[in-house]
């Protein structure tokens, strides 16, 4: 390993079927004032936010409630969001959904204290937070983010057509506690399941194709994707096995708590190409990274070709005999093309709303990362995106 870092992740997490037990052990850490987010109301069908509401009831909080955060948080839903929490006086944010909800908590709580206007500080300029800030714990219904054990948040300025995400240097943005049931998970529709799993592979994708030293973080990236290729499959077949979508979940978590990025660079171009789609469209956002994937790795394939040949052998299983390297390296993208189909990924942006009208806005839209093979130039990203209608 070449890189130098230093590692904390100060999240504790409860995992298992039997995990929100311990949500009212983590509350006595915490003042009086609790606001709880939520999203489009699905706990409520499923009898999660009255087990929440009631561990709060018995704990003896007062609690104020932010509903409707939608799958792409908005800028608006974030001031609203601020409001209610500086009235609330809150002294813990707890998030009860998916990557979204957790996301938004996040930039509630580092919000809630400041007053400038968080999209400029946060999202344009990257500040980091210079106020107290509000202390989050979690409760995962959702998986494919990874928000459950990092810093990041990502919001949506509609009226910009951008939708910026923001990792936060602070360790005291992460949650402090996050609470992992894999059985809340199993209720969730097979196209939101999917595009956590892709969401969740694909965040591996990002912290691998980049370096070339013998990295320890490769061999754990390699792990986390083949165990996710045969849970995933199960999952697909059998929504309700948990064994399958408690493996998901802990993938999930491990894919971005920052682990595997530690000791090399890292490539976040397919999120930035995704999320670019998904200001435009409000399309889901793993199906954003979906269609729009194939095309970058096939575009920066031939500056990184040692990595994806080792790609297509250690978690595809491609055999190599009498096959050049770049024959090796197709075969790996075509067999994670295959296997994308499979599940039944949205494989191209189309499908999402998109049109050749659209091309320019989104390029428009589009930040372009270092730390790849490849730094994009803007008729690079036009053509990947031509490529991905």
């Amino acid at each position: 390993m070449l890189g130098n870092f230093s590692y904390c992740n100060p999240t504790k997490l409860y995992f298992g079927d039997n995990s929100l037990k311990y949500l009212g052990d983590e509350l006595k850490k915490y003042g009086q004032n609790v606001v709880l987010i939520y999203g489009g109301g699905s706990i409520k069908k499923n009898g999660i936010y009255d087990e929440v509401i009631g561990i709060l009831n018995e704990a003896g909080k007062t609690v104020s409630e932010i509903s409707g955060v939608m799958p792409n948080p908005t800028l608006e839903k974030l001031y609203e969001g601020i409001e209610i929490a500086r009235k609330a006086n809150a002294d813990l944010i707890l998030a009860v959904g998916g990557g979204s909800v957790c996301d938004y908590a996040k930039a509630v709580a580092v919000s809630v204290n400041c007053d400038e206007d968080p999209w400029e500080k946060y999202f344009v300029k990257f500040d980091e937070p210079e106020c107290k800030i509000v202390p989050v714990g979690c409760v995962l219904t959702m998986v494919g983010t990874g928000s459950e054990m990092n810093a990041g948040s990502v919001i949506t300025n509609r009226k910009a057509s951008l939708k910026i995400g923001h990792v936060f240097a602070s360790e005291e943005v992460m949650p402090r506690f996050s609470v992992l049931n894999p059985k809340y998970t199993l209720t969730l529709p097979h196209y939101q399941m999917v595009a956590g799993i892709y969401d969740i592979f694909n965040h591996i994708c990002e912290q691998y194709f980049s370096g070339e030293d013998d990295n320890t973080s490769d061999y754990l990236a390699e792990a986390l994707m083949k165990s996710l290729l045969v849970s995933s499959r199960i999952a697909n077949k059998n929504p309700n096995d948990y064994e399958a979508r408690s493996n998901i979940m802990w993938t999930a978590t491990w894919a971005l708590n920052t682990l595997i990025a530690k000791g090399k660079s890292t490539d976040w171009e397919v999120h930035m190409l995704g999320q670019a789609v998904g200001a435009i469209t409000d399309a889901t956002h793993g199906m954003t990274l979906a269609a729009v994937s194939l095309p970058y790795y096939r575009h920066i394939m031939p500056y990184g070709l040692k990595k994806f040949r080792r790609f297509a052998v250690n978690v595809f299983g491609v055999n190599e005999l009498g096959k050049t390297d770049e024959e090796i390296a197709n075969e790996g993208l075509k067999a994670l093309e295959d296997w994308m189909n499979e599940i039944g990924l949205v494989m191209n942006i189309t499908e999402l709303g998109a049109t050749e009208n659209d091309i320019e806005k989104i390029a428009d839209a589009t930040l372009v990362m270092e730390g790849g093979y490849k730094v994009l130039n803007r008729d690079d990203i036009v053509e990947i995106l031509r490529e991905s209608l």
